[in-house]
């Protein structure tokens, strides 16, 4: 969160000056698959290359835990990449979301479902920029979310554009998008309750 309670300590010169790295490796892998949204759009909608569009896809999903990996590994934590990589994430899952609707890979449904939590969030994030914080820490069952919904796109794209592939993976890739659907919700359920108690830890103060 963007607040600090009051009397809290200050970290230290150091520590902020590593908060506020930009050419990090962790962030470098974040904007390169930031690069990969457009380059799968166009891949998979212009050129129609579905083969070089899974591959765009299988990387940006297993890549998507390596940059708070390395982060993590090499002490090179930094503001913007904890922002960049949520970031990257949701936008990997929209512009899926699209192209794989565009092309009748998944139903309008699933969309829809994927982007009123989408919507549930932004809410959430509005009501929490008004009383001064900033986005909620992202929670492991959100990143697990991810996780399965990356790992299931490129599954079920398989499954649409190579017809000896789909007898498994087609039910591997549903699979894994309902539970990464239904984890998705539950992750943005988190977020809304941990909201609605910072606002209401604000109210209280100010009321008292």
């Amino acid at each position: 969160m963007s607040r600090r309670p009051a009397g809290a300590e200050q970290p230290q010169a150091a520590d902020a000056g590593e908060e506020q790295r930009v050419l990090t490796l962790p962030n470098l892998i974040s904007f390169a698959r930031l690069a990969g949204v457009p380059l799968f759009l166009y891949l998979f909608l212009v050129a129609r290359a579905d083969v070089a569009a899974i591959v765009v896809l299988a990387i940006g999903g297993t890549s998507d835990w390596v940059d708070g990996w390395i982060a993590r590994r090499l002490r090179q934590v930094s503001r913007l990449g904890e922002l960049l990589d949520p970031l990257a994430d949701r936008l990997y899952i929209l512009a899926i979301l699209v192209a794989f609707t565009a092309r009748e890979v998944v139903p309008w449904q699933f969309t829809a479902a994927l982007l009123a939590r989408e919507l549930l969030l932004l809410g959430s994030l509005v009501v929490l920029r008004r009383y001064g914080y900033g986005p909620p820490p992202v929670h492991y069952v959100g990143k697990t979310a991810t996780f399965l919904l990356l790992a299931a796109f490129p599954t079920l794209l398989l499954a649409a554009t190579v017809s000896g592939a789909a007898a498994v993976a087609g039910p591997v890739g549903w699979a894994l998008a309902w539970w990464g659907l239904v984890l998705y919700w539950v992750a943005g359920l988190f977020y809304v309750v941990q909201a609605r108690q910072l606002v209401r830890a604000v109210r209280g103060r100010g009321g008292a």
